[in-house]
């Protein structure tokens, strides 16, 4: 039986790349709620996010959420787990708290080779300094990390999905996604 990655659905209203929904939070929850094993949601303001949108999706869905954002000092890993999440990512860097509940988001190939393989990873084919695509390929990829992987970015169909991920995080084409798996 061939391997199903898991699909988080991201609720993403805007981008500071340009990118502006014409569907509504609540919209986007909506197919997140039904395409998603698991339902991201933003807590940078930048992505249309917050703490508070954390707690909203918690009272609307039993799905496991993950905490989107760079979250950049430990507090705010506290804050996404008190606020609902079940899980929370981390970019740039490797922390101790709830590490277990951590998906850890490198900028560059190297930090990606220095995180351990007990650590879940997610590799984002956006460049989140300038929006553009990174030149690495999933594969190239995966050859340095053995461990949990997510793929992240420019997945518009099922068909965009790596054969090695673990699970797969589509955000701004969920819809068209979503009507790829019917």
């Amino acid at each position: 039986m061939e391997k199903k990655p898991i699909i988080i659905a991201e609720v993403k209203t805007k981008s500071p790349f340009g990118f502006q929904s014409n569907k509504s939070w609540e919209e986007l929850f909506a197919v997140a709620e039904k395409v998603g094993d698991m339902i991201s949601i933003h807590t940078d303001p930048r992505w249309g996010g917050s703490f508070d949108l954390i707690a909203k999706a918690r009272r609307l869905t039993k799905k496991p959420i993950l905490a989107k954002g760079i979250h950049e000092n430990d507090s705010d890993i506290e804050k996404a787990i008190e606020s609902g999440a079940d899980f929370v990512l981390v970019v740039g860097r490797i922390t101790e708290v709830h590490a277990d509940k951590c998906i850890i988001e490198p900028y560059t190939l190297d930090e990606l080779s220095k995180i351990p393989e007990t650590f879940k990873a997610l590799w984002n084919s956006r460049d989140l300094k300038t929006g553009g695509r990174k030149k690495e390929t999933f594969s190239e990829v995966r050859e340095i990390f053995k461990g949990w992987l997510c793929q992240a970015s420019h997945i518009q169909t099922i068909e965009d999905i790596h054969p090695l991920a673990d699970a797969v995080l589509v955000g701004e084409n969920l819809e068209n996604f979503a009507e790829s798996l019917r």
